[in-house]
């Protein structure tokens, strides 16, 4: 009797004990559509199923207990449900679509990208020193691109009605205090720095990142290549001068340096400038470049330096003189920069790095002398964390300090001392925020404070964009940005605020297999600008924050490499209205530096049989304004249009050596960036006048390079 109620126990135990739990539940995605085919188990077991077409799956299981269910499918991000498995019934699932970092949205308001820094690049890699009359100038080649304006006499970037000043330049993100060689007035400047040692280049045209302050306009990132593919020597020989550079690999070290000399001297003896000016000593200058890399498992260390020294002494015809105004200018700037990034394992990263910089400028006008130096460095640390693919924040602080001293001494040897000390300390964060594959948005905020203005800044920023079309999105951005007055107003008056500006743009972008399309509406509010009540800014100038304006326009840009074979090309148009009231003006008016319609071609062409690349560039400026004194109206009329067509050719001699040719406004168009009115009327009552002319139509470029390489097929053709 016994074994028999001992056998019963055991029977009902043993049926209770394996009693089936049915699970039940329905998937779906963000829009409730069911999703078949997605795989539902429980974690650890080999229970589980598949959805049918509708979504709903079913299945049974012993487990009892706390378990975990797990839901998951390609494309879509696996859900888990964790609990008592008595409760998995008729479950309601939602999947989120997994991100994908190709073909996924990308925050692309106001950026343009070039080299490996993002995904998505309008310009190929070094495309921006391959324009025709950019002459290896990145700044002259990204003055093609829609944004920027021709103001052929300065060199330097305006982009959106802001001044040359007011965009700013950071290698591997640390400022560049003197991004520019210093040249004479109405002479063309060029960037310090060669193309050569950069892998990528971003150039934010508005709305960029909180990380980076004290642009009102725009800033231009350049990063330097962390690992060079070989070890190589490039020479030049040109007819302006030569250079040398060199790459030398260590396993997991590299130093590359490239140094250079120019000298106008003999190009101006063969080709005469203007009757306009006369060279005393046409332009010299000797620079040079090293970075040094140091590559971990997970960090990587580099250490940049650049140096230069120019000098120049140039006559300049004015009409206010009956001879020739004499200018002279010696220059020189010493840059270091050093960077450290550490990969934790985590997925955090660190940015820590410094720059550093010496500049001075000696100046002899006439009989006036004016002695500059400017010391400044900027420190800077920062952490970067992915949480995971939807959700990355970016943190960090940053220090600049700046002592500019300058000394004027006039013909009557009476000196005037100016300058200041600026400590500038600032923090921001910024968050990167992906909803789905088609919708992400960045939030940031910056904060600063400035000592020899002792003024404290907050400035919101934040971006979004979505994905309209698997080829297509769209992007919106605003920002507030703050920028301190320019030394010219700081050395006199330490009293002013900071200059403001914000930012709203709309951006769409089309990118399909070879094929860029992008265009972009924008509107710029500026307030507390600079104004003074003199014609220059002086010492015994009265100044204030009272200016303000707007910048309002349209920018587009296309490009196209694959349908013509072997030829690439990209077309620029920018539309700006921009007024302000600022410096001395009398009311506010467009500026001189900002036509109303700007127009860009540029076009590449590989010939196989002549084993040349043609290159031809076109660029169109609308009338500039000017003031006439001789009416009443402020800044009324405006010049003729700007033309410049230049064309280059680069023969391949053999895989390592190229004949480079190539000459800027070849039809010889004669354009004039303004007006001189003379300071006082003549016998008429009238102000005469004389036109501000380039010092050459043209220019004549001829070059010899040389690769030598253990490969022996690279070349410098890409660079040209």
């Amino acid at each position: 009797m016994k074994n028999i109620a001992l056998f019963t126990f055991t029977l009902i135990f043993s049926l209770f004990g394996h009693a089936q739990i049915a699970v039940t539940g329905t998937v779906t995605d963000n829009k409730n559509l069911p999703i078949a085919g997605a795989n539902v188990y429980l974690e650890g077991t080999y229970d589980g199923s598949s959805t049918d077409e509708n979504g709903n799956f079913s299945f049974e299981t012993p487990a009892t207990g706390t378990q975990t269910l797990v839901i998951s499918m390609l494309s879509y991000e696996s859900h888990y449900e964790l609990g008592d498995v008595s409760y998995f019934k008729n479950l309601s699932i939602q999947l989120v679509e997994a991100l994908n970092t190709l073909t996924g949205v990308t925050l692309t308001a106001g950026t343009f990208e070039a080299g490996d820094n993002s995904k998505v690049s309008v310009l190929k890699p070094l495309d921006i020193v391959t324009t025709a009359g950019a002459l290896g100038d990145f700044v002259g080649a990204l003055k093609t691109l829609p944004g920027t304006s021709t103001v052929s006499e300065d060199g330097r970037l305006f982009v959106r009605g802001g001044t040359a000043g007011e965009t700013q330049i950071f290698i591997d993100g640390l400022r560049v205090f003197q991004p520019f060689s210093a040249t004479a007035n109405n002479i063309p400047t060029r960037g310090r720095f060669s193309p050569f040692l950069f892998k990528g280049i971003t150039f934010s045209t508005g709305g960029y990142s909180a990380e980076y302050g004290q642009a009102l306009s725009s800033v231009l990132l350049l990063n330097t290549t962390d690992v060079p593919v070989q070890e190589k020597t490039d020479i030049s020989l040109m007819s302006v001068g030569g250079g040398v550079g060199h790459t030398k690999i260590w396993g997991d070290e590299s130093l590359s340096f490239n140094t250079s000399y120019i000298n106008l001297a003999p190009y101006e003896a063969l080709i005469p400038s203007n009757a306009n000016v006369s060279w005393n000593k046409p332009y010299e200058s000797i620079s040079g470049e090293a970075i040094y890399r140091n590559k971990g498992e997970r960090s990587m260390f580099k250490l940049y330096s650049g140096f230069s020294h120019s000098n120049l002494d140039i006559e300049q015809e004015d009409i206010n003189y009956d001879d020739y105004l004499r200018f002279s200018l010696k220059n020189n700037n010493i840059y270091l920069n050093s960077s450290y990034k550490y990969y934790f394992e985590n997925d955090w990263t660190l940015f820590t790095g410094a720059s550093i910089s010496h500049d001075t400028n000696t100046i002899e006008i006439e009989e006036d002398n004016i002695n500059s130096t400017e010391n400044a460095s900027h420190i800077k640390a920062k952490l970067k964390k992915s949480f995971n693919s939807r959700f990355h924040i970016n943190f960090g602080a940053e220090y600049f300090f700046t002592k500019f001293e300058e000394t004027f001494t006039s013909r009557e040897g009476i000196d005037y001392n100016s300058g200041f000390n600026e400590q500038l300390a600032a923090a921001f964060t910024e968050a990167d925020v992906f909803f789905s594959n088609d919708f992400a948005m960045k939030l940031g905020l910056r904060a600063s404070h400035s000592t020899v203005l002792d003024r404290y800044t907050i400035s919101p920023r934040v971006s979004l964009a979505y994905k309209s079309s698997e080829k297509g999105q769209f992007s919106m951005a605003y920002g507030d940005f703050y920028q301190n007055p320019l030394n010219d107003y700081l050395k006199y008056d330490q009293t002013l605020s900071p200059e403001k500006t914000s930012h709203y743009i709309l951006n769409y972008q089309h990118v399909d297999d070879g094929k860029t399309f992008r265009a972009e509406a924008y509107y710029k509010d500026y307030d507390n600008l600079i104004k003074y009540d003199t014609e220059f800014p002086l010492f015994d100038s009265n100044f204030s924050n009272l200016g303000g304006g707007y910048a309002t326009g349209l920018d587009i840009f296309w490009r196209d490499n694959k349908s013509i074979d072997n030829l690439d090309y990209w077309v620029s148009y920018s539309y700006l209205d921009t007024e302000r009231d600022y410096r001395n003006f009398s009311a506010q008016a467009t500026p001189n530096f900002a036509p109303k319609n700007n127009f860009s071609l540029v076009t590449k062409y590989w010939i196989e049989d002549l084993r040349s690349q043609v290159g031809m560039s076109y660029n169109y400026g609308s009338g500039r304004p000017y003031d006439n004194p001789n009416t009443i109206a402020f800044l009324a009329e405006k010049t003729k249009s700007y033309n410049n067509l230049s064309v280059n050719w680069a023969y391949l001699i053999s895989p390592q050596k190229i004949l480079y040719f190539s000459v800027s406004n070849v039809l010889g168009f004669q354009n004039v960036n303004g007006y001189q009115y003379a300071r006082t009327p003549n016998v008429n009552g009238n102000f005469n006048r004389k036109a501000l002319t380039p010092s050459a139509d043209s220019f004549f470029f001829v070059g010899f390079f040389w690769t030598i390489s253990k490969d022996k097929t690279s070349n410098q053709l890409d660079n040209l």
